[in-house]
């Protein structure tokens, strides 16, 4: 790929400035590619050709530092708790403004968002099906997933409801403190 892809930069037919060269590397070989110290571009030695790649791993790379003092990983911090995403979908918006209300109310969840216009595709008891849905984006403590399950299943018209979680492994340390303060023990 490393031969096509210079040939085509280098060609003649294409005469573009460097920042739109620049610009396609980027999106071609992606940003983080550009940035890593091993990457495939270093073991090919094709992006090294370019003169603005050292600028642009400077670049990037020194605002990298910067986020990470606004961040924090959630295993090292004690003034917050190991927290989940989940996943779960609604048959339409009466339900899920119903069952949003009632998780945060129970303290199950510090932040419920309602996403409306998903449609869903699956199999269900042999057949292919479509239904538009409402997606939940719930914010919890890990602690509280079975509590959550079982409220979600108690309270839910779906035979077999999705519950579907996903860690959360870092991020702003006051939300995150949030998201402990806000959701029960």
């Amino acid at each position: 790929m490393a031969l096509r892809l210079s040939s085509v930069v280098c060609s003649t037919v294409v005469r573009r400035p460097l920042p739109l060269v620049g610009a396609f590397c980027v999106l071609s070989l992606g940003l983080s590619n550009l940035c890593s110290p091993i990457s495939l571009s270093s073991r090919t030695g094709f992006v090294q050709s370019f003169p603005f790649v050292p600028l642009l791993r400077s670049k990037f790379g020194a605002q990298a530092q910067n986020r990470k003092a606004d961040t924090i990983r959630m295993e090292t911090n004690k003034s917050t708790v190991p927290s989940i995403v989940v996943y779960v979908t609604v048959p339409n918006k009466e339900a899920g403004k119903k069952l949003a209300e009632s998780i945060v109310k129970e303290r199950l969840a510090a932040c419920v968002n309602r996403v409306p216009g998903i449609e869903s595709i699956y199999e269900w008891k042999g057949e292919i099906q479509t239904d538009s849905e409402e997606l939940l984006i719930i914010k919890t403590r890990e602690s509280l997933l079975e509590a959550l399950t079982e409220h979600v299943k108690a309270n839910h018209e779906y035979e077999v409801p999705e519950v579907i979680a996903l860690p959360i492994t870092g991020g702003n340390l006051q939300y995150l403190e949030w998201l402990k303060n806000s959701t029960r023990d």
